[in-house]
């Protein structure tokens, strides 16, 4: 594999080479200088020119090594994206290095060091660039919510919920296995958050999917938000949505104590009976403790009040 100094080489080396390329940035984990880097990490590069067009119709990845896949998102039929003004290169070498290349207008500079603070200048021919604050993975911090948005994310968990549990009564697994971790996760996933900044405080950074919280919560805290990754099958699904359900509640606690907001809903407990009854066969199960022994509770009362009706 090309050591970094290599790879910063041929990337500065091609566009000092090149007339058209007037600037170079470097965006992303490398410029973060508190980041442990390693090899695999992509080099977030952005060439800036006078006139992309060249580099549209044309393709000048031969340029930077041997490569295994690359993707030109530009001009993407299946993602449905037109960049008219850029041409993308994300390119994978063989050797195991990995360039995400942007080659944007000149002019358009100003997105590309100041919407991302892990940015840096690596070239400038003609002066034109301004002097960047020092690296800092800001970007990427989770700040205190206000009381509206904490609200929301509470009702975005309560209302997915019963979608995982819809689709375990009915067997269509993958449609539950899919709720859970698209949407009741990431909730569950933004408040942990929330407790940990108002015990800590903010922001948190929890890194792409959630792996640097592990350093935020207490480890069995950590543990049992890893249960809910499981394997499709029922079961499984329905104890890792008990799970969820019982550390959502306790981080919404949390951190609302600490927030000083409050919530007039009953959720917490109107939509776990609610999906007790789509689950009677499996709600004896051993799950989360407390939550099997809730479920049953809730599905004895809930036969004893139909047998009670006229």
């Amino acid at each position: 594999m090309r050591s970094e100094r290599e790879m910063y080489e041929l990337i500065l080396g091609y566009a000092e080479q090149d007339p058209r390329v007037r600037g170079v940035i470097l965006n992303g984990s490398r410029a973060d200088p508190n980041r442990l880097l390693d090899s695999f990490r992509d080099y977030d590069i952005v060439y800036l020119v006078a006139d992309v067009g060249p580099y549209k119709s044309g393709d000048i990845s031969p340029a930077f090594g041997e490569m295994l896949v690359m993707q030109r998102t530009d001009e993407s039929e299946l993602y449905d994206e037109h960049l008219p003004h850029a041409a993308v290169y994300l390119m994978q070498f063989a050797d195991g290095n990995r360039i995400d290349l942007t080659i944007a207008r000149k002019e358009d500079y100003r997105g590309y060091c100041f919407d991302d603070r892990l940015s840096m200048v690596l070239l400038d021919k003609d002066g034109f660039l301004p002097s960047l604050p020092p690296p800092a993975d800001l970007s990427y911090g989770v700040e205190k919510p206000s009381a509206r948005v904490f609200q929301e994310c509470r009702n975005e968990f309560w209302w997915t919920a019963p979608y995982v549990s819809k689709g375990l009564w009915r067997g269509q697994l993958l449609y539950a296995q899919h709720h859970l971790e698209t949407c009741t996760r990431e909730t569950l996933r933004l408040m942990l958050c929330w407790q940990a900044g108002a015990q800590q405080g903010f922001p948190v950074y929890p890194g792409k999917a959630g792996e640097g919280l592990k350093r935020y919560l207490p480890p069995e805290v950590w543990e049992r938000y890893c249960s809910t990754y499981v394997p499709c099958q029922r079961e499984a699904l329905f104890q890792a949505l008990s799970t969820a359900c019982q550390l959502f509640t306790q981080a919404s606690r949390k951190a609302a104590e600490t927030l000083g907001y409050s919530w007039q809903d009953r959720w917490d407990e109107t939509v776990p009976r609610f999906m007790a009854e789509t689950q009677r066969d499996i709600a004896a199960l051993p799950l989360a403790e407390g939550w099997g022994e809730e479920l049953s509770r809730q599905i004895q009362a809930h036969e004893r009040r139909k047998e009670q009706e006229p």
